[in-house]
């Protein structure tokens, strides 16, 4: 089961807090994150990089991304 973390309309750093926040409290499993601009994609995927999370699968609409991280 997957986590969800809508972090839409917010502007950095807080999606990058929130992710590092859930994955604090995540054993494993996977963490879908939402966010409405690229600078918070590029962003929540370089922390999840720094904290052995990988970026399983990413998609892109005309006005949000949408991260799934897994546990390295």
């Amino acid at each position: 089961m997957s986590e969800c973390i809508d972090a839409r309309g917010l502007s950095c750093p807080q999606p990058v807090l929130l992710t590092l926040q859930k994955m604090k409290q995540t054993s494993g499993g996977e963490i879908e994150v939402l966010v409405d601009n690229e600078a918070s994609r590029e962003n929540v995927a370089r922390a999840a990089s720094a904290q052995k999370w990988n970026v399983a699968k990413e998609e892109k609409t005309w006005s949000e991304y949408r991260l799934v991280l897994k546990r390295s």
